[in-house]
C-alpha cells in the first residue's frame, strides 16, 4: 500500500517504541522489559503537560497510581482489561506492571519527554506495596 495513503507500523521488541507521530500527538507501543520487574521498580513518573492513554493489547497489565499531589500519595493498582482505554490524567503519578507477553498501546502528546515530566523515588514502604500487588496479581 502506498504510504501517502496508509502507514502500517508494528513493534515486537522490548520496552517503549514510538510508532506514529502526527502534529501534536504520538502513538507508541510499550512492551515488557526487565526494568519493569516488580523488584526493580523504584520510581513513578507524571507528565506535566499531557494525559496519557493506555490500551492493553495482549498479556496482563496493571497501572500503578500515586495521586496527583506534589509528592506520591501511596500506590493504588488498577488492573487493565484488553481493549479498554485508561486515561492517566495530567500530573497523575503512575507506573505499570506488565507480564512478559504484554503489549500496551500508548497515546500521548508528541512532545512528552523527561523535560516536561517529573519523577519520584519510591520509599521502601511503597516498593513493598508494589511487590505485594505484583504477588497478588501473579506477576512473579
Amino acid at each position: 500500500m502506498e504510504e501517502s495513503l496508509l502507514e502500517i507500523r508494528s513493534y515486537e521488541g522490548p520496552g517503549y517504541q514510538p510508532l506514529i507521530d502526527f502534529n501534536d500527538w504520538r502513538v507508541a507501543i510499550l512492551r515488557y522489559l526487565d526494568e519493569l520487574q516488580p523488584e526493580r521498580i523504584d520510581s513513578m513518573e507524571r507528565h506535566c503537560e499531557t494525559d496519557e492513554v493506555f490500551v492493553l493489547l495482549q498479556g496482563r497489565g496493571t497501572l500503578l497510581l500515586g495521586g496527583n499531589g506534589a509528592t506520591l500519595d501511596g500506590v493504588q493498582p488498577q488492573a487493565m482489561e484488553p481493549g479498554k482505554l485508561y486515561n492517566v490524567k495530567r500530573n497523575a503519578w503512575h507506573g505499570v506492571l506488565l507480564s512478559q507477553d504484554a503489549s500496551v498501546l500508548l497515546v500521548e502528546n508528541r512532545n512528552t519527554a523527561r523535560e516536561n515530566s517529573e519523577y519520584a523515588q519510591l520509599t521502601a514502604d511503597q516498593r513493598q506495596v508494589i511487590l505485594e500487588i505484583a504477588k497478588r496479581e501473579g506477576y512473579e
